[in-house]
């Protein structure tokens, strides 16, 4: 199936996916309400590489995230709440000159014209992260490597880095890289769209939302606009909300393109109770890779997508326990009909919870 990375005889030994980018400490509120009057937060982590990260190894999968941190108490907790939930941060390097970065958010949805977000990130220790100082030995180290547009966003030197391992090389992993279009967190000057479509370029595996290829490239008509406009990945996810997503990929064919013909494959979405909708995309990223990393058909993988953006959808917070496998394999396997029947809420993933349907 086109987009599975090969196995090879060093694979006992090395990850499934190497994730690379910054995670900061969150402050969540205690209450909902402006920033200015929540009275305490409750601490949490978040990070779009290391949500993958952790949810992969959550789901059995062997996950490293590669990043900088301060040397600092955030920074402890960093390594420590992802360490806890079975990732490799053995190539997570300590800066003792700059810090680790944090943010603050209200407990509404982000969508709402009350949401707020304060950052403290400028000038963090993984906003240095370079070519020069990131082990490159790591990163090459898995099957799959994972990377995100906001990484290109915190410096010159991360964009250095970030075109460093989207550039063709011999014998690289398979790159998968989510747009994650993030247009506050770049600097004057700097043409956050071409870069991002350039960085996409090079990648094997893209994920994009329909909303952000608009914003960012001005890109309309859909999913088949959005290939059009990118398409050098053999593996385009264009991940249109509600809706679901589309997948353009390549399979076996006549040899009048190489031998490989065009596939479109739609996945409708669940119908899901929201609690919060942080994370979700990275979950959904999560979800299409582990399921790539089993060899599955391309529908199977954007259930398995859409499954693991559900889990996170029904909780508070940016992570949570994904379904069990054989659950997920399940529900994944369900007719058509049925799959577009099923109601996920809160708890839906416990063992003996069962599924509603519409």
């Amino acid at each position: 199936m086109s987009g599975t990375p090969a196995r090879t005889d060093a694979d006992a030994a090395q990850s499934d996916v190497v994730c690379l980018g910054e995670s900061m400490v969150t402050f969540l509120p205690s209450q909902p309400g402006r920033l200015a009057d929540v009275p305490s937060f409750g601490r949490g982590i978040g990070g779009a590489e290391s949500n993958v990260a952790c949810a992969l190894a959550k789901a059995g999968h062997r996950a490293a995230w590669v990043s900088r941190v301060g040397a600092d108490g955030f920074g402890d907790h960093l390594v420590d709440t992802i360490s806890a939930y079975g990732v490799d941060t053995s190539a997570v390097r300590r800066d003792p000159a700059r810090p680790t970065g944090i943010y603050f958010r209200t407990a509404t949805d982000r969508a709402a014209d009350v949401h707020e977000v304060a950052y403290y990130r400028a000038g963090s220790a993984a906003s240095a992260m370079s070519p020069a100082n990131v082990p490159h030995e790591a990163l090459l180290a898995g099957r799959v490597l994972h990377l995100s547009g906001i990484t290109a966003a915190l410096s010159a030197d991360c964009l250095a880095l970030l075109r460093e391992l989207t550039a063709p090389r011999p014998a690289r992993p398979l790159v998968s890289f989510d747009v994650n279009h993030r247009p506050g967190l770049w600097r004057d000057g700097d043409a956050s769209p071409e870069v991002l479509l350039d960085l996409a370029r090079g990648a094997d595996l893209v994920f994009v939302g329909e909303d952000e290829a608009q914003d960012a490239w001005g890109v309309t008509g859909g999913a088949a606009a959005i290939r059009e406009a990118l398409p050098e990945p053999s593996v385009l996810v264009v991940k249109r909300g509600a809706e679901g997503a589309t997948v353009f990929s390549s399979g076996p064919g006549p040899a009048h393109a190489g031998g490989d013909t065009a596939v479109v494959t739609d996945v409708p979405a669940l119908h899901v109770d929201v609690v919060a909708p942080v994370g979700a995309g990275d979950a959904f990223a999560a979800g299409f890779l582990s399921a790539t990393l089993r060899g599955l058909p391309v529908r199977d993988r954007a259930r398995h997508g859409h499954l693991m953006a559900a889990a996170v959808l029904t909780v508070p917070g940016d992570l949570t326990d994904p379904p069990a496998r054989e659950r997920a394999d399940r529900l994944v396997a369900l007719d058509d009909a049925t799959w577009g029947t099923l109601r996920l809420g809160p708890g839906w993933t416990g063992d003996d919870t069962e599924v509603r349907t519409t």
